[in-house]
C-alpha cells in the first residue's frame, strides 16, 4: 500500500551486478510518480537526490556510476521523498544491510535514526543469494524496513 501512495520515489541506476530497479522506475513514471536518483556530494561522503528525467544527460561519477549532473539539476531534501529503494550488497532479515562500504546512504539518512517524523520508507533491493544469517550493526547504520529480492518480499524484524 505504501508504494501506491508514494508520490516521490528515490531509486538508483544499477551498477556492478546490483538488483535492477528499472521495471519499478518504469511503473513509477507511468503512474505519475516523480523519480529521484542519488548523486554523490562533491566533497562529503553523502548523497544528494536529484529529479530523474529519462531524456536528461547522465555522467559517470568517481565510481563509474551514471548520475545526473549537479550543475544542471536541482536537489531535493532527502526527507521530502516518500520512498527510497536502495541497492544492497548483503542483508539479513532484521533489516541490517551492507552496501559498497562508503557509508553514503548511512550519512545521508542519519536523520531516520534520530526519529524525525518526516522520513521516507526505506526498501532494500537485492538478489536472494545476498542474504546472510546476521549482520552486526553500529549506531550509525540505517536499516531498511523491507527487502525485495528475486524470490520474496521480506518484512524486516529488528531484534
Amino acid at each position: 500500500m505504501f508504494f501506491l501512495r508514494a508520490r516521490r520515489v528515490g531509486l538508483y541506476l544499477p551498477n556492478d551486478g546490483e538488483a535492477d530497479p528499472s521495471l519499478i522506475m518504469d511503473i513509477c513514471l507511468q503512474s505519475g510518480k516523480k523519480c529521484f536518483l542519488p548523486v554523490l556530494h562533491p566533497r562529503e561522503n553523502r548523497l544528494y537526490f536529484v529529479a530523474y528525467d529519462r531524456h536528461g544527460a547522465l555522467i559517470a561519477n568517481s565510481y563509474g556510476i551514471l548520475e545526473p549532473s549537479l550543475k544542471r539539476a536541482k536537489t531535493v531534501p532527502t526527507w521530502s521523498l516518500d520512498l527510497i529503494l536502495m541497492p544492497l550488497v548483503g542483508f539479513d532479515r532484521q533489516g541490517n544491510r551492507l552496501g559498497m562500504g562508503g557509508g553514503y546512504y548511512d550519512r545521508t539518512l542519519a536523520f531516520v535514526n534520530a526519529g524525525r517524523p518526516l522520513a521516507p520508507r526505506l526498501i532494500g533491493l537485492a538478489h536472494s543469494c545476498q542474504e546472510v544469517a546476521s549482520i552486526s550493526s553500529n549506531d550509525w547504520d540505517v536499516a531498511v524496513e523491507k527487502i525485495i529480492t528475486d524470490r520474496e518480499i521480506i518484512c524486516a524484524k529488528p531484534k
